[in-house]
């Protein structure tokens, strides 16, 4: 990966915008910065107000793993398009009926180890089509995520696991992740191309699956492996970005 904002990276931006593209982003350590509790995350003022300008001439998507109903409160500018729960939950999208209770056993096993989490810092989110155990506020993050190995090993052939940012994530395994549901706005618009910025594991999909004449930009230079086109040195440069699409 090179920095965004070298030549090259510049040329590659002004060339897919010429193309009018899909323009989507990953919400947390993204649009907002990564904060010791979910429920603080807020998107910064000046990145709003670039994104509702952009939203007026071309679609915009925030692709992210929380639900719908979370962050559709947390946004101050007005996207086409939200998909929430790492790719699975769209406004306009049906979901397989089980797609709820494929976790139900789950749930089940974190109630039985829910003081062993709780005594080792690990917060469980429970967003309806995926589960989020968060261990950033654990004292001690190696036995966090012993207690989280703990709940997993009953995890069943119809789930998957992934982790992030002081996070590990389970979701229907049947379930699209972000890649695909990008893939998908972009036929549903007709978009030329795509771009996405986005920061995490959850992200990679989109990363692996860009099609010729998309560009994917990953916040942080700490994963050598991405397989991102390109990248920023944090979310704090955002903004600029979004000057340079305008």
């Amino acid at each position: 990966m090179k920095h965004l904002f070298c030549d090259e990276g510049a040329a590659a931006l002004a060339a897919v915008m010429a193309r009018h593209p899909l323009l989507a982003f990953d919400f947390d350590g993204t649009l907002a910065p990564i904060v010791a509790h979910p429920d603080d995350a807020h998107v910064p003022r000046e990145v709003s107000q670039r994104l509702a300008r952009l939203a007026e001439r071309l679609p915009v998507a925030v692709v992210t793993g929380r639900s719908l109903a979370d962050v559709r409160g947390r946004l101050d500018f007005a996207p086409r398009y939200i998909v929430g729960n790492h790719g699975a939950e769209e406004i306009e999208g049906a979901l397989p009926p089980d797609a709820v209770h494929a976790l139900d056993h789950m749930r089940e096993r974190i109630v039985a180890h829910e003081g062993e989490l709780r005594a080792h810092g690990v917060d469980v989110e429970d967003k309806r089509y995926s589960l989020a155990l968060h261990y950033r506020r654990s004292p001690d993050a190696g036995e966090a995520l012993l207690a989280i190995e703990q709940v997993l090993q009953g995890m069943g052939p119809g789930l998957r696991r992934f982790g992030g940012k002081c996070v590990v994530n389970v979701v229907a395994a049947d379930l699209p992740d972000k890649g695909a549901a990008l893939a998908a706005l972009v036929r549903r618009t007709g978009a030329a191309a795509a771009v996405f910025v986005g920061d995490d594991v959850n992200d990679e999909p989109v990363f692996e699956r860009a099609e010729p004449g998309w560009l994917t930009v990953r916040i942080g230079r700490d994963d050598p492996l991405s397989r991102a086109m390109w990248f920023l040195d944090s979310e704090s440069e955002l903004a600029e970005v979004l000057d340079r699409m305008g």
